[in-house]
């Protein structure tokens, strides 16, 4: 175990221990009398002495010191009772720390270090252990405390865990606290003096790995869009590794595949998120995919045992999996014996008695009167009762009836509907159709067809009852149709007498042999049979009469979109076989298909489903094909057949990193692996149906019905080690996509007692060099030999894995094409517009961390297009306005947001998008003075500006300001001369842009004009002009009352609003002048405050141009909007503030501020009377 450092003096205690092992900063002894063959005299007096102690005063046998060279003080860290423990404890030193030590400068910082590294693991060690007792975890409350002070997160962020480790920086390693939560790594050190905060969200892991580097052999490194962090020194490296990638996956889910979350309730309640439930998590994930049961199944029990298994004479040492609907058996030998118990066709489990030669016995009874014997189970009795009440509440959803209606093959255990699990044996498939002549041709197009599509065919062109099934072939000889029959019955008789002796159900064992077997090829007429025990499709087949029947009769006659992609893919479904060639196969495709559209809308129809539920139609019947393609889309290939293909992807992903582990040379000479993706991607999406013979391909299919996705991975892999040497020579990557289709192309099964059909993939075929034909038998053994050691659980941790980066690899699409449509239309440059896509994109992230989801914040949604996938609402907008706008007004700041959200809502649904959001600060930051001047005059206009905007009616309340004493410019002759022609041209521009046929802005009311004025006073606030600036827009203000009061005269005679020019005053003022509303104005009466009437503002109007002409009246209001406005200092500091701005206005902080910002704007409104002298004219 660890010890908590102390210095003791070496030399008083030479005597009573041995140096065993020494380097250059550890020490491994052993205490004299302990482990020594003769014995000394020093050794036996130690070694009496050690006896005589109290066992809670004796000294463990082993010790670890830490040595500092040069100094006579040494501290133990570590002791063992055995050898093997403290030669643990020394390894670990040697692998995590010896080589880190060499770094430091000088001997302190050594034993600092070791001594912080050494208390990190000893609490590390006893939080663990109150975890595994499950006791109040009082260090775990204590790291709680700390993660929430030192990170300052909303209370939504949960922690989940946290580990003791070092951060490495270059080359030297910081020692702190890894914090694991729901939505961020963080990483946190206080080391010589220095203290260090990482916060890394998972949406931005582009990259989980362990690997290694000068100093470590085991790392953890975390990669990001532009860093790379590597973490090391953990006390239990791969426990962290699986907690990590499997809250990186969990979070990159829910928050960035729409459709993935909505398969999986687990996913939309992260704060009931646990380090258990993780671990839970992925065990439930490992077994539904190890048996390939439903997603909905739950694991309840997991536990060892043994089975009897009576082909080998012997019980078997296995685990036990109980869920809601099965009981499962695996064996510890990876291949040796798996068996698939649906309680539905339990009919009894029973503890026998427990002797010493069968301890803890229970018998699980099935309906083909076979039995099942587990001992050795720990907690029998509770087990017992929890399957039983599990047992009862299968049957009492699902009674077992039998149908005696049906006749003997009906009732067989494949394809009774009722009950899959009979004694009955396999015969050939018959059904004797019982359609009814006088049926309209309607009905007749939403039966069922009651026959697989082969047998139909083949009894169609069979001359005999004899020939069905073995027809010859075109030119064929006499022998080789011979040879080809003799095979299929020796295949069907291997079957039969597997049968006999394993089991003919679901039920059955599934052992080495059976893969033997399915590898030679299932025999034509039990193939359909086998597809369904071997996916289960069977039981949902049973457990759902009338289910498919149903479906047909809702969808079918319905247009929507689906159906009509459906409609245009039907003929090119297997079109080269005679089945697809008639109406019989095309409607069974279609019924097939639509219903399944209608079964589940989230997939609806996806390109490749039509070829694979053709194949299935082949050798199975309507219904049972149904649910076959059930168990493909939504058990065996989950995530295939969506609108992004995301499970396809990952698993090719996953393929490319085996080529790079199997074939490393191929890899090498390939350079990106991923250029073999347009070919090797259709191998996942249809099982390789679609580019290779049909006769050869279904052998590959049945090899994915036993074994899953597995099966395709080392097909793959021998069909590239088989052309490789042809992949190394090839000059590009059209020549190697080339070789693999003619190799593919070429691949036969000569034992297919079916017609050969054409392959899809023929066109690709080189006639001009004949390449050598390969049978499909011997490339499946190759790949079962040489590529068939991938267990479920690897290829499960490296689908997690991979997930990852194709997840972030969709995410990096969409960044680029989002920006690739708006750098064109920007002048923001191209590195700070993705600075700005990122915050964008996080201040989306950070509402979907930490608040409830509102109807005006939909999730991320990838299937819209690029552009719409992101989209803020008001408040997230308000918050990247005050971080990254040019335009600061203070308090005003978040009105002239919300202003210019509203601006910006074109279509008025409360949401705006990147472009919109980006378009607009351009204007801000680089426009022209005109832009800048016409985009807050919008602002200021409706929509912009509403009747229940808060800041749009004025508290300030005063008699209107006269304007009729003479402006006063106070600039010299020349200066108004320029001043004039600057006027002229812009007036000259204004004039070009209407001719432009752009909308004529309308005028601007007197109210909307107070408006615009205040937020230019709130802009100028902080300047380094400021007072010049106010000087200015005083006069300005002057200058455009004057014009609306001429205009005003000229259409009538209505007199001024007495808000506005009060408003006009306060806004114009200097914060020097703010002193003079001094005293509350007593006659001031409550109706001074209402709104003012709509016919007080008369018909007083200014416009746009007439704003420009006098803006340009004042130079220092010109250089104000045409100085260079840096937006990289901006982005800087919003990259930092971006999350302390979200979690302080969570946790309310900011809401004081806001509320003694408003006060004090109240309290100066009610100080106005007193300054109604105060002229707007400013002198110099």
């Amino acid at each position: 175990m660890w010890l908590k450092p102390e210095e003791v003096l070496l030399k008083n205690a030479l005597k009573l221990w041995v140096t065993q092992k020494s380097s250059c900063y550890f020490i491994l002894q052993r205490r004299r009398g302990h482990g020594e063959g003769g014995g000394r005299l020093t050794g036996r007096l130690v070694g009496a002495l050690d006896a005589m102690l109290d066992s809670s005063a004796r000294v463990a046998p082993f010790r670890i010191l830490l040595q500092v060279p040069g100094s006579q003080v040494y501290s133990p860290i570590a002791c063992g009772a055995t050898l093997e423990e403290i030669n643990e404890h020394w390894d670990w030193l040697e692998q995590n720390l010896l080589h880190t030590l060499s770094v430091f400068d000088n001997k302190e910082d050594i034993a600092s270090f070791v001594k912080g590294k050494v208390k990190a693991l000893i609490a590390e060690e006893t939080s663990s252990r109150l975890a595994e007792q499950e006791e109040d975890p009082e260090k775990f409350r204590e790291a709680l405390v700390k993660f929430e002070t030192r990170f300052n997160f909303p209370e939504a962020e949960k922690l989940i865990t946290y580990y003791s480790c070092c951060c490495w920086k270059g080359k030297v390693p910081r020692q702190g606290w890894l914090y694991l939560s729901i939505n961020h790594l963080c990483f946190y050190s206080f080391f010589l003096g220095k203290e260090l905060k990482l916060v890394v969200p998972w949406v931005d892991i582009q990259k989980l790995e362990k690997t290694s580097n000068v100093f470590l052999t085991a790392t953890i490194r975390i990669t990001t869009h532009s860093k790379e962090r590597d973490f090391s020194m953990f006390l239990n490296l791969e426990e962290v590794f699986k907690i990590m990638e499997q809250l990186a996956d969990v979070t990159l889910r829910r928050l960035l595949d729409n459709e993935g979350f909505e398969l999986d309730p687990e996913l939309q309640e992260p704060s009931q998120i646990t380090k258990r439930h993780l671990e839970a998590r992925a065990q439930n994930e490992f077994f539904r995919a190890f048996f390939r049961l439903p997603r909905q199944e739950k694991l309840h029990t997991v536990v060892d045992c043994s089975l009897w298994t009576p082909f080998s004479r012997c019980h078997t040492v296995g685990r036990m999996f109980a869920t809601d609907s099965y009981i499962c058996f695996a064996s510890k030998e990876d291949g040796c014996c798996n068996v698939i118990l649906p309680l539905r066709e339990v009919v009894s489990i029973e503890k026998m008695e427990d002797t010493s030669l069968l301890p803890n016995p229970i018998i699980v009874s099935i309906r083909s009167k076979m039995a099942f014997q587990f001992i050795e189970l720990k907690d029998r009795d509770d087990l017992v009762e929890r399957l039983l009440v599990r047992l009862k509440q299968v049957h009492a959803d699902r009674p077992v009836h039998y149908d005696t209606s049906q006749d003997d093959d009906m009732m067989s255990p494949v394809f009774n509907s009722t009950s899959m699990c009979s004694d009955h044996k396999f015969g050939d498939l018959e059904m004797v159709s019982s359609q009814n002549s006088e049926d309209s041709e309607n009905e007749r197009s939403l039966r069922p067809h009651p026959e697989a599509l082969t047998a139909v065919f083949q009894q169609s062109s069979s001359q005999s009852p004899d020939s069905r099934m073995l027809s010859p072939l075109e030119g064929e000889s006499e022998g080789n149709v011979t040879y080809r029959r003799s095979r299929e019955q020796i295949k069907t008789s291997l079957w039969n007498d597997h049968f006999v002796e394993y089991g003919r159900t679901v039920c059955m064992f599934r052992t080495e042999k059976i893969r033997k077997l399915v590898a030679m090829g299932i025999p034509e007429s039990l193939r359909g049979r086998l597809w369904l025990l071997f996916s289960d499709a069977v039981t949902d087949l049973a457990s759902h009469p009338g289910y498919y029947g149903n479906l047909v009769e809702e969808s079918m006659g319905k247009s929507c979109l689906v159906t009509e992609e459906i409609e245009r893919d039907l003929h090119r479904s297997l079109p080269e076989h005679p089945a697809f060639q008639n109406e019989t196969g095309i409607a069974a495709l279609r019924r097939v298909l639509t219903a399944y559209a209608h079964r589940n809308p989230k997939i609806g129809y996806c390109q490749s489903m039509n070829i694979l539920t053709s194949v299935l139609l082949l050798y199975a019947k309507e219904e049972e094909a149904f649910w076959l393609l059930v168990a493909v889309c939504e058990r065996m290939l989950p995530d295939y057949f969506n609108h992004r293909v995301i499970g396809a992807q990952v698993d090719h992903s996953v393929f490319e990193e085996l080529i790079k582990e199997h074939l490393p040379e191929l890899a090498e000479h390939l350079n990106d692996p991923s250029a073999l993706a347009s070919v090797s991607l259709s191998w996942f999406l249809t099982l390789f149906l679609s580019i290779m013979p049909l006769e050869s391909a279904v052998n590959v299919v049945d090899c994915f019905f036993y074994d899953g996705i597995k099966a395709v991975f080392q097909l793959g892999l021998a069909v590239l080690e088989a052309n490789a040497e042809d992949l190394c020579s090839s000059k590009d990557d059209g020549q190697a996509l080339m070789v693999l289709s003619r190799f593919l192309d070429h691949v036969k099964n000569e034992d297919s007692p079916g017609p050969r059909i054409g392959s899809h993939h023929a066109f690709f075929s080189d006639d001009q060099e004949p390449c050598p034909v390969t049978d499909i038998a011997d490339l499946i053994r190759d790949s079962y030999e040489k590529f068939g050691n991938q267990s479920v659980e690897q290829i499960e941790r490296m689908r997690c894995r991979h997930r990852i980066r194709v997840l972030q690899g969709h995410e990096d699409t969409t960044k680029q094409n989002v920006l690739r449509v708006v750098t064109p239309e920007v002048s923001i440059l191209p590195e700070d517009l993705e600075e700005l896509y990122d915050l964008f994109k996080r201040e989306h992230m950070m509402s979907c961390y930490w608040e409830q989801p509102r109807p005006m914040a939909p999730r991320h949604d990838p299937s819209r297009p690029y552009a719409e996938q992101y989209r803020i609402d008001a408040r997230q907008f308000t918050h990247l306005f005050q971080l990254v706008s040019p335009w600061t007004c203070g308090a005003h700041t978040e009105t002239l947001a919300e202003r210019t959200f509203r601006l910006l809502d074109d279509n008025m649904d409360h949401l705006i998008e990147f472009k919109a959001f980006v378009s607009c600060l351009d204007v801000m930051y680089n426009g022209e003075m005109n832009e800048k001047i016409k985009l807050l005059y919008r602002l200021h206009l409706p929509p912009a500006l509403t009747e229940n905007d808060h800041d749009s009616q004025s508290p300030l309340k005063n008699p209107l300001l006269s304007t009729s004493r003479p402006l006063v410019f106070g600039k010299s002759n020349g200066d108004a001369t320029d001043y004039q022609k600057q006027l002229k041209q812009m007036i000259k521009d204004l004039a070009k842009e209407k001719d432009k046929g752009e909308t004529e802005l309308p005028k601007m009311s007197q109210r909307e004009f107070i408006q615009f004025c205040k937020t230019l006073y709130s802009m100028f606030h902080e300047d380094p002009e400021e007072n010049d600036l106010y000087q200015a827009i005083a006069t300005v203000t002057t200058l455009l009352l004057q014009i609306g009061e001429v205009g005003q005269r000229s259409n009538s005679s209505g007199s001024f609003s007495q808000e506005g020019g009060g408003e006009l005053q306060a806004a114009s003022l200097s914060p020097e002048q703010d002193s003079v509303f001094a005293d509350t104005d007593t006659e001031t009466t409550p109706q001074d405050s209402g709104a003012l009437p709509e016919e007080a503002e008369g018909d007083w109007t200014v416009s746009l141009e007439h704003i420009l002409a006098s803006l340009l009246t004042e130079q220092s209001l010109v250089n104000f909007f045409e100085k260079p406005l840096d937006i990289k200092s901006k982005l800087e500091n919003a990259k930092i503030n971006q999350y302390n701005l979200k979690t302080s206005e969570m946790s309310g902080q900011s809401q004081p501020e806001l509320k003694q910002d408003s006060g004090l704007l109240r309290r100066r409104a009610c100080h106005t009377k007193a300054r109604t002298t105060v002229s707007w004219a400013v002198s110099p």
